[in-house]
């Protein structure tokens, strides 16, 4: 019974010196995204949706919320984030070539078609970043016509 009380105790002061200690945070400025809108131009309905439901791990810049701060959860939300800018990154929007940013937009179109994003995990406790339907048709559509640009334009070169 000692050992296990001694084993407790050591859990406990490991898990309080943990928390002096976290991931750095993805807070880049927000301004970052600003030529991905430019490029892409979504409604306004979409580009909610977008901010809502992909930028937090999708662009340099991060909402974190509450229990970010307590160790071990903030390292799983940091792989996450790295995770999703490793696939997608709208904020280095600028610095993929045209083929890339339809073959992205077919990504997301994939991904949002198979409500494999935004991940059931985030949306768990971030209840906006649910997609309907409506929600989902509506990025398809915009995704869609924003991607017959960029195949004009490899098109042409």
């Amino acid at each position: 019974m000692k050992i296990i009380k001694n084993i407790l105790w050591f859990l406990l002061l490991a898990f309080g010196i943990a928390q002096f200690f976290g991931p750095e945070k993805n807070e880049g400025d927000l301004a970052s995204v600003d030529a991905f809108f430019e490029d892409t131009n979504p409604p306004d309905d979409v580009k909610t949706i977008l901010k809502n439901a992909c930028l937090d791990c999708h662009s340099d810049t991060t909402r974190y919320p509450w229990y970010s701060q307590i160790t071990p959860v903030n390292y799983w939300l940091a792989n996450h984030i790295k995770v999703g800018k490793k696939h997608f990154n709208v904020s280095k929007w600028n610095d993929y070539d045209d083929r890339r940013k339809d073959h992205k937009l077919d990504e997301l179109i994939e991904m949002v078609e198979r409500k494999e994003m935004p991940l059931e995990s985030y949306t768990w406790v971030h209840s906006e970043a649910k997609l309907s339907e409506d929600q989902i048709a509506a990025i398809n559509e915009w995704a869609s016509t924003v991607r017959l640009k960029y195949v004009f334009l490899k098109e042409a070169q």
